[in-house]
């Protein structure tokens, strides 16, 4: 495995959105608030401390970069797409070579809107940053057209039920106080639906699978504390955008008698849903012609039968 040039989109929600690549058809859901995110993600790069929360992207950047290892092909042309600190990049070249040896340009754009021509990269990768994405059908058929035919996209974001024990915990302690409760973790992505949406976009051979990472934190406000040093703050429309102090503190009580563990502490989940598809080709394997094949299954199972 070898990469020539490398490619690293930062994200920037501000950009004209000048086309979509949708169908007529299909409506958008404006779930997000990208300028919300933006703001989010920006207050959290300018911090002084913002080393401290990369734990979590770089667990997942290493697990991303275990299943490229897997992959025996040369990348002439790769795009990082959501780069953020270089998460991937580092994992990369760790056992290879210096970063710098290999020629990279940043780019600023919104994931939503590719600024790059069709066949461009041999390989995209994106790790932790197409959750946020309100037209994840529309950024998938991009990443699509900007491969080269042959070549792969390697994925990587939260979804399922990523988080549940704070969403719980909110949930009852917001119900408790106030009578009712607000959206404060976003919604995410099912493992079902991102096979679906890969062929739909036009992928071929794809695979969808998941892990589940589990960090434990002092309390819930540690929690909350890292989520926000991450950029990972909600940023859905209907948000609530005020916590009342004695609700906070109720969901930290509920979270700790929830799910507390021995030494104190609580845990927090985070499903991570990995991705590859490939851009067709007419080296691929292709599934076998319907009603080409030479054997029944009746044939497969008498072999198993005693002879008479």
């Amino acid at each position: 495995m070898a990469y020539h040039r490398l490619f690293s989109l930062l994200r920037c929600s501000s950009l004209q959105r000048c086309f979509s690549s949708r169908r007529q058809d299909e409506t958008i859901m404006n779930v997000f608030d990208r300028k919300a995110k933006r703001r989010q993600k920006n207050r959290a790069a300018m911090a002084e401390d913002v080393a401290v929360y990369d734990y979590l992207r770089d667990e997942v950047a290493e697990r991303m970069v275990d299943r490229i290892g897997d992959i025996s092909r040369h990348f002439p042309m790769a795009l990082d797409l959501g780069c953020g600190r270089g998460h991937i990049s580092k994992f990369l070249t760790k056992n290879q070579c210096p970063p710098c040896e290999i020629p990279s340009v940043k780019v600023v754009a919104d994931e939503e809107f590719l600024p790059f021509p069709t066949n461009s990269f041999d390989l995209i990768v994106s790790s932790l940053s197409l959750h946020w994405v309100n037209d994840l059908p529309g950024t998938f058929s991009q990443i699509f057209h900007c491969l080269k035919a042959d070549g792969v996209f390697v994925g990587a974001m939260f979804g399922g039920e990523t988080l549940y024990q704070l969403r719980a915990a909110l949930q009852l302690a917001e119900t408790e106080r106030e009578g009712g409760f607000a959206a404060h973790i976003s919604p995410f992505a099912e493992v079902r639906d991102l096979g679906n949406l890969l062929t739909r976009s036009g992928f071929s051979l794809t695979t969808v699978d998941f892990d589940e990472v589990t960090i434990g934190y002092p309390s819930m406000l540690e929690l909350m504390h890292d989520l926000k040093g991450m950029g990972e703050n909600n940023a859905a429309w209907n948000r609530k955008t005020l916590l009342h102090r004695d609700t906070i503190v109720a969901a930290s009580s509920i979270y700790q008698d929830m799910y507390g563990l021995e030494d104190g502490g609580i845990p927090a989940t985070f499903f991570v849903l990995y991705m590859i598809g490939w851009k067709p080709h007419d080296s691929q394997q292709k599934a076998a012609t319907r009603g080409s094949a030479t054997a029944s299954f009746g044939d497969i199972s008498s072999l198993n039968k005693p002879k008479e």
